[in-house]
């Protein structure tokens, strides 16, 4: 066995199920499955003796279902990569959310027609297999050198705050990003023109893998005055993001929703982006307004954050901020070009705490962000630069009185 191979335990109770996982498995070079259960106390049996790199879990089970299975396996292995593997469902999702609570990594949704071979097998090499892949790697990389964190947490373009100069060197004159070329450190962006503190109406996050357990830690320090509307776009499938809303709702001091169409939005008010949804922002008259289409995917989602972007730069230009948060891919870059090019605001979360450094990393590497945030630094982050506009905004009407 080559010593990169990325070692599998899956359980789930269907035997359909678990022939087209080893099978499509099996068609993978770098992956194998080294046990199968059928239920969650058969996999804890197998845990020890089979030594997986990454864990797959059926959401529901008998004896002992997919979020009792990930609580006990956290008490023996806090480190373990823990994929769920759910059906399109509300009890699936439902469980998905609170196993992803409990201590899973990720999660996947089982194919529609499992009866259909091929196109099951297909689904599940291009959604399952490269997460599983991912979460190998990454278990992998804990045993080797690992590589130096981004993590700064204060202004890209504030030399005094990060301790850089424009040249992303270190006041002590080395390198304070020495995970990156020179080429990829990011620089400090311009001021909005005529003003040093532009106001911000709005607030647009974007976010992927690692994204609910991120955002359960932001909007449950989110004050209930926040002053603008947050709108969000979680890649996630139908069902799971109104879920994800009503958790979130359960949590936060503000009122969160799944979006509608059409529907006219208000300061304070959290919508997100419903699956198989893009969703854009629009101005009417005075009105801002929702708008969700079913417009071709972009970076292999949908919804996908760099639609909500670039409606963001069109609608507010300089005075909204970007946050983009843990994800794989890229998603987000072109829309935080579009937010950058207009003159607003970008703000990152750092490596160290995000599950999947991706869509930060993108953005950060591209120079699009004004800083690079801690997670549990990011929701005094978005306050703080958002009241900040506030003030200036409330000082600009005073003096215009």
């Amino acid at each position: 066995m080559l010593t990169n191979t990325i070692r599998v335990l899956l359980a789930d109770d269907s035997a359909v199920t678990r022939r087209l996982l080893s099978e499509a498995m099996a068609s993978e070079t770098e992956l194998e499955v080294v046990g199968m259960a059928r239920h969650g106390s058969e996999a804890l049996q197998l845990l020890p003796i089979t030594r997986p790199d990454v864990v797959l879990l059926d959401v529901e089970m008998p004896i002992m279902d997919g979020v009792e299975t990930v609580t006990a396996i956290r008490k023996q292995d806090a480190n373990i990569p823990i994929i769920m593997f759910s059906s399109i469902t509300t009890a699936g999702g439902g469980a998905t959310l609170d196993a992803i609570t409990a201590g899973a990594n990720d999660y996947a949704t089982k194919p529609v027609k499992l009866g259909h071979a091929n196109e099951a097998l297909a689904y599940i090499r291009n959604e399952l297999v490269p997460k599983i892949r991912m979460w190998g790697r990454k278990q992998h990389s804990r045993f080797s050198k690992p590589l130096t964190s981004l993590t700064r947490g204060s202004d890209v373009g504030s030399d005094s705050q990060a301790g850089l100069n424009s040249a992303g060197k270190s006041l002590a004159g080395k390198s304070s990003f020495p995970g990156l070329p020179p080429s990829a450190v990011p620089r400090p962006l311009k001021p909005a023109v005529g003003s040093s503190i532009e106001p911000v109406d709005l607030v647009a996050i974007g976010v992927s893998t690692g994204g609910p357990n991120a955002l359960f830690e932001i909007f449950g320090a989110m004050p209930a005055d926040f002053p603008v509307p947050i709108l969000i776009v979680q890649h996630m499938p139908p069902v799971f993001t109104g879920l994800l809303a009503a958790r979130l709702d359960s949590v936060c001091r503000l009122k969160v929703r799944e979006a509608v169409n059409n529907t006219v939005i208000q300061p304070g008010e959290v919508w997100i982006a419903p699956g198989d949804f893009h969703m854009r922002v629009k101005r009417q008259r005075t009105d801002l307004i929702l708008e969700l289409n079913q417009s071709p995917p972009e970076n292999s989602c949908r919804p996908a954050v760099d639609p909500l972007f670039r409606s963001v730069a069109e609608v507010f230009g300089a005075r909204c901020l970007g946050v983009i948060l843990t994800g794989m891919g890229r998603d987000g870059e072109e829309g935080s070009r579009a937010i950058h090019k207009a003159g607003g605001q970008i703000i990152a979360q750092d490596e160290a705490s995000c599950v999947v450094w991706g869509m930060p990393r993108a953005v950060t590497q591209a120079g699009l962000v004004n800083a690079v945030v801690p997670l549990a630094q990011m929701a005094s982050e978005i306050n703080d630069r958002t009241r900040r506009g506030s003030i200036h905004r409330m000082a600009t009407m005073a003096l215009n009185r």
